[in-house]
């Protein structure tokens, strides 16, 4: 009989806790919003940027930090200036586009995750807060406000639409229990250099075809160059023929290196790197043919409303 109290006193208290939970669904998560980076030489990076990328910069005049450059009129690169020149890592933060800023912040709470206790919100209206994931890189969550950006676009853009971010990771079910398991990111390919590896990992966001990117298997440390090419960022692009003539266009002189070449994921690519560094990797949105080591398992990107 007192077994028999005993559990019905457990099974009470287990009701009330369950009833004390928040009850928080997770907003949408639907694409890439911006890359934030490091920028030793602000008029360098205009140039590549406005002058051979074709983006439209906002606000206009002279580069400051905290300048943007957009591919279109939600998606954009944001440059601020380092405290010391010459730093490896030129990653700042890497911003997803979510339906309600606020929701999400109370979801990650809910779920543990240390979140800022409000959100901010930009002369655009646009609303966000950023936090740490489980390996310590700053990431940001953005819901797009009623304004776009009022500055007139780029005549001859080279992109207008990032497809994808990357960044190191080191501990994959870690980042899987983060963004997989909480986030409803999932897996849209991976495959790696050789037979039985994996170096790359596309993780699709749950409501969109943009992707985040684990770059796994880098030295440690790695040197400044391999970060450089890790924590990068992707224009889709339609045609690799049509982004060569466009950024030929713009004045882009293409060095020795400099050549489209067909990845193992079985799309066309073509990396740049700006001024400090960071890869900039043009890709065709579809595949052109039937892709290694893993098949892809969601939509394929296309390109995106530009204004």
């Amino acid at each position: 009989m007192r077994s028999v109290f005993l559990n019905l006193c457990l099974l009470m208290v287990l009701n009330v806790v369950a009833a004390q939970q928040p009850n928080v669904s997770r907003p949408q998560i639907t694409g890439i919003s911006h890359m934030t980076l490091y920028a030793d030489d602000l008029q360098q990076s205009q140039h590549f940027y406005v002058s051979e990328m074709g983006w439209t910069q906002v606000p206009a005049g002279p580069a400051e930090a905290g300048v943007r450059f957009y591919a279109n009129h939600t998606q954009y690169v944001e440059l601020v200036s380092p405290l010391t020149k010459g730093l490896d890592n030129r990653l700042v933060r890497i911003g997803f586009s979510t339906s309600d800023a606020e929701a999400m912040r109370t979801f990650l709470a809910a779920h543990g995750v240390r979140v800022p206790a409000h959100v901010s919100v930009d002369g655009e209206g646009n609303k966000s807060f950023a936090l740490l994931d489980p390996e310590k890189h700053s990431i940001e969550f953005t819901q797009q406000g009623p304004h776009a950006p009022s500055e007139t676009k780029s005549a001859n853009p080279a992109s207008l639409h990032i497809n994808h971010a990357g960044f190191v990771v080191r501990d994959r079910p870690a980042m899987d229990h983060f963004y997989k398991e909480l986030l409803g990111f999932h897996v849209y390919w991976q495959g790696g250099s050789g037979p039985g590896r994996t170096d790359w990992v596309m993780m699709q966001v749950p409501e969109g075809t943009d992707w985040l990117e684990y770059m796994l298997n880098l030295p440690n440390p790695p040197s400044r160059a391999q970060l450089g090419s890790a924590n990068h960022f992707s224009p889709g692009v339609v045609s690799m023929a049509e982004v060569q003539q466009k950024l030929k266009q713009n004045g882009w002189a293409p060095a020795p290196n400099e050549k489209p070449l067909l990845g193992v994921d079985a799309k066309w690519q073509l990396d740049l790197h700006d001024p400090d560094g960071t890869r900039v990797e043009f890709m065709e949105y579809a595949p052109v043919k039937d892709p290694c080591c893993s098949p892809y398992t969601g939509v394929q990107p296309s390109p995106a409303q530009s204004w």
